[in-house]
This record gives C-alpha cells, structure tokens and sequence, in this order.
C-alpha cells in the first residue's frame, strides 16, 4: 500500500552501513532522541516510506543506502501568531513577505509552524521550495521556486550573485565610524556551533553598510550582503559596535531558556527590504519590496 502525508513534507535519509537487521533498528540508532514506541507508531502510521512511497513495516529488513522518507512530527507545536502575505505568484515563482518569528521550512521543534508548510497548503502547490533562506527570527522577502522545471534557473540567480539583496536594521549609533563603509572577513562556526565567528584568514563574506536615519541612540542601516554566510549582518554589525536591536545571539549569547521563549514584543530588527533580479527565463527585470517595517 502507498501512503501519502497530506499535512507535511518528507526529510530524507539514506541508510548508512551498520549492525543493524532492521530499518527500524537503524532509525533508533540514527535518532537516539526519539524513542523506539515513537518509531513503532510512526511506522505503523504509514509515516517511513521508501522511495517509491511504500510503507515500511518494523521489521523491514536493513540495506546500506536505502533511501527512505520518514515524516518529522513535534508533538504540541506551539502557534506562530503572526501570517505571512504573499507578494507575488506565477508558474514559476512565489514572493512571500515573512513575519518575525516564522521559520522558511521545518527544523527544530518547528514542522507544520512554518512559511513553507503554510505555503504548500494555501496555495495547494507540493512543488513550493525555498530558493533562499532568512533566519526564522529576520522578517521580509522569501523567493520560492513553484516548478522544479525552471528551479535551477532560479536558483543559479542566488549562487551566481545576481540577486541584488537590500536589508534594513536597527542597530547603535556608530557616530565614529565613515559611511558608507564595507566589511569583508572569514566567517566560520563558533563554539557553541549555533554562533558564526569572524577569524583571520582569505575574506568569505562581504556587507556593505550605509546609513538611512540617526537617531539619538539607535540608527536605522541599509546593508547589502554581497555574499551569504550563515547570520552574516548580524555578525558584521556586532563586529562593527552595533549589534542588532533584540538580537539574542550576537555580540553576547542569551541564556537558552530565554533564546527559546520568543518574547514577540521585542522582535530582531532586521528585515529583508528588497529583491531585485533580471528573471532568468523572460529577462525582464523583476523588484520586489517587503511591506514591513522596523521601529526606530
């Protein structure tokens, strides 16, 4: 029998070499967090599949590369509060203006609570796939490819840094620095992982920063990532003296009971502004503007 998921997308795993007789003994090997009653349930749900989308009995015997789909379930996920309004759709793409707080697609304790999922079920498209990510806790412009015909196109826009991509943020006042100005270091994992550190060595990130209003104590920063390292402007911004407003990463690490209670009063001030691009398949210059603002 072939059993589909109408409220989720599949993560994918090959199956590695090992001890293991069965797949289900191999899932709990590969998963210790989740517990082998979890992995029965699941199975016996028609939620571990094979490629072919065939449900995976317990005992399925064991084979180095097997390529299954397993669907990922968080149990009382908690609601995001806040909606996203879509900005643009054809054959090809779909523009999304994201709010803070809202994951682009599942990760973590988030599976049904983000962009992607809500996405594939208002606009009743399984094809939807995020071209390009933003940080669950950055607002502002998501491009999605809708068809995985022209998807390499589309995607080769963003490797290839044809993507003009503008950000605003809010951030102190550097009144001792000169812009407009450019910040060009190696960003590499931190420690804990979950940070990105600057190190000596070649440059593999570039922000341009500018300045659109001063405040007294806080400014209001146009930035120009010309690369896209994990959490860059928030890493060159600290770096600068400026870390973002309400940002509980950068420059100093927030205690993890409070990095995991979204306080939705005070959200990270950086939004994705603006995309502008030459479309790939007409040549037609396309823009897009996130209808969302930052406080000063």
């Amino acid at each position: 029998m072939t059993l589909r998921s109408p409220d989720a997308r599949p993560s994918t795993l090959h199956l590695p070499a090992g001890p293991w007789s069965t797949v289900l003994d191999c899932l709990c090997a590969r998963f210790p967090a989740i517990d082998r009653a979890t992995w029965l349930d699941r199975m016996n749900r028609g939620r571990v599949l094979t490629a072919e989308g065939v449900a995976l009995a317990p005992d399925a015997p064991h084979r180095e590369g097997l390529r299954i789909h397993y669907f990922r379930e968080v149990p009382d996920e908690t609601p995001i509060p806040f909606e996203a309004r879509v900005l643009h759709v054809d054959a090809h793409l779909v523009v999304a203006d994201k709010p803070h707080f809202l994951p682009v697609q599942p990760s973590g304790h988030y599976v049904q609570q983000t962009l992607l999922a809500r996405l594939t079920a208002r606009l009743g498209n399984p094809d939807l796939v995020p071209l390009h990510r933003i940080d669950r806790l950055t607002a502002g412009l998501v491009l999605f490819s809708a068809d995985p015909a022209t998807r390499g196109q589309y995607q080769a826009l963003f490797r290839e840094r044809r993507m003009r991509k503008v950000y605003e943020a809010i951030a102190p006042a550097l009144p001792q620095l000169d812009f407009p100005l450019t910040r060009r270091t190696r960003l590499v994992e931190g420690d804990p992982f979950i940070l990105m550190t600057e190190t000596d060595g070649e440059p593999n990130s570039e922000t341009q920063v500018e300045v659109l209003e001063r405040g007294e104590r806080y400014w209001r920063y146009r930035l120009y990532p010309v690369t896209g390292k994990r959490h860059q402007l928030r890493v060159h911004m600290a770096a600068l003296g400026a870390g973002l407003l309400n940002d509980p990463l950068y420059p100093i690490l927030q205690p993890r009971e409070s990095r995991e209670q979204d306080d939705y009063s005070r959200p990270l001030q950086l939004l994705a502004r603006e995309l502008t691009f030459d479309d790939p398949l007409t040549g037609e210059r396309r823009h897009f503007e996130s209808g969302l603002t930052l406080g000063i």
